[in-house]
């Protein structure tokens, strides 16, 4: 009897042992000022793996690391994690290595034939709930409005902003030495930015309209409050708790670990962050002081698929849930179904693309619509489910405004540049 044999009449997907990256390419996709990177690892056995790059992150940070992936089977997931994380940061800079996650993810579940969930320990659930963000509007009556459609779409999860902007349109409502868009890129407790109960009253009528057009029935979560200091977070959330919103997402920077805590103990609402935060390390100082009621972490920012699910495991600990944010192509949205499908403690994944009418034909290989009465199916065929319509792609590349600088440009055109680097990786001598 020979070692393989025991093969016989078995029908395989590939042989995984054998399986070794040949190659990567990038085309980048997008609509108004949302841009999308996505990935394509190919194998020299014709598997080719799917990725995407967070939006607003350059696609060179994905780039920069396939030379460590030439020559590396994809099925060892964690060897080669481990290997490319340190090129990765929070915010943004953690784009290029989730991406590469989700392409080896792809492969993996691809070369044993299995879905990507499975690689994650199995699945909890067989859909998945989506929350749909929606795009601000002055008049508050109009939001209510925007709100009620996306209930009558099926959605049983709502998120809206929540600004200082809506402070800032009436007459003394905002305390500001500069005009609020010149602190854009200023952290939270330096603007020196105040509201006054006038502003406050104005954003309490805001959700209390929302509110009379809403009901009660289902979640309405809110973010986006502006670049405000901890005292002026407090006081707009006592204000607001009495609509018993699902929850204050991103009122402070994540970083401040004992502001968060400070917020936290002052409102009875629920607090959430983790969108910027770059793999499980950078949850602790939160959970173990008891500082949110809800981690949020982006897959596209925090590690991939694997790493949120450790990070989902990790809050479970601590009795926390986990929401994800997602503002991507499906490739990416698809990653978080699969990672959301494993982890038990998950209560919502953010979807920003409800309203473009072509985001679903950028895949094939799942139902349509992919987002269906408020949930999408998690995926049974092998990796994450999908492929590329590459029609559909072609038809939307590089839609992003001109400001942006969109790179590569084409449909995945070679990278050979990048296939070797100068570079001595070792963290440790």
């Amino acid at each position: 009897m020979t070692t393989e044999s025991h093969l016989d009449g078995v029908r395989t997907s590939s042989n995984p042992s054998d399986l070794k990256i040949t190659d990567m390419r990038i085309a980048v996709v997008g609509h108004g000022n949302w841009r999308w990177p996505i990935i394509r690892l190919y194998t020299n056995q014709g598997l080719v793996g799917l990725g995407e790059v967070r939006d607003g992150a350059s696609a060179r940070y994905a780039l920069m690391l396939k030379s460590r992936l030439l020559g590396e089977n994809p099925c060892n997931v964690d060897k080669l994690f481990r290997v490319i994380k340190q090129f990765g940061g929070h915010g943004r800079l953690g784009g290029g290595v989730c991406g590469v996650e989700m392409a080896l993810m792809d492969l993996a579940g691809k070369a044993y034939g299995v879905p990507a969930y499975m690689l994650a320990g199995g699945k909890f659930r067989d859909k998945v709930r989506v929350y749909a963000d929606t795009p601000s509007l002055k008049d508050p009556a109009e939001m209510g409005k925007a709100l009620k459609g996306r209930m009558d779409r099926g959605f049983t999860f709502l998120k809206m902003d929540i600004g200082i902007w809506i402070a800032d349109m009436v007459k003394d409502g905002v305390v500001a030495s500069k005009p609020m868009a010149e602190v854009a890129n200023t952290m939270h407790p330096f603007t020196g930015i105040q509201v006054t109960e006038k502003g406050i009253e104005a954003i309490v009528e805001y959700v209390r309209t929302v509110r009379d057009v809403v009901g009660y029935e289902i979640p309405i979560a809110t973010d986006h409050f502006g670049h405000i200091g901890l005292e002026s977070c407090i006081r707009i959330g006592k204000a607001l708790d009495q609509f018993s919103l699902a929850w204050y997402e991103d009122m402070i920077p994540w970083q401040y670990v004992d502001q968060w805590r400070q917020l936290k103990e002052a409102v009875d609402t629920p607090v959430c962050t983790g969108e910027d935060i770059y793999l499980k390390e950078g949850f602790v100082d939160l959970l173990e002081a008891e500082a949110i009621s809800v981690a949020h972490p982006d897959l596209a920012t925090s590690g991939g698929i694997l790493e949120t699910k450790k990070i989902g495991d990790m809050a479970e600990d601590y009795g926390i849930p986990m929401a994800m944010h997602q503002a991507g192509s499906p490739i990416v949205a698809m990653a978080n179904v699969h990672c959301a499908a494993a982890t038990n403690n998950f209560i919502g994944l953010e979807m920003h693309s409800v309203d473009v009418p072509w985001w679903d034909s950028l895949v094939d290989g799942v139902s349509k619509p992919i987002i269906d009465n408020g949930f999408v199916d998690v995926p049974e065929g092998p990796g994450l489910g999908i492929e590329l319509n590459e029609e559909a792609v072609k038809e939307h590349l590089n839609t992003a405004p001109e400001r942006f600088a969109v790179y590569p440009e084409g449909f995945f055109e070679p990278t050979d540049e990048w296939d070797t680097l100068d570079s001595h990786d070792r963290v440790w001598s």
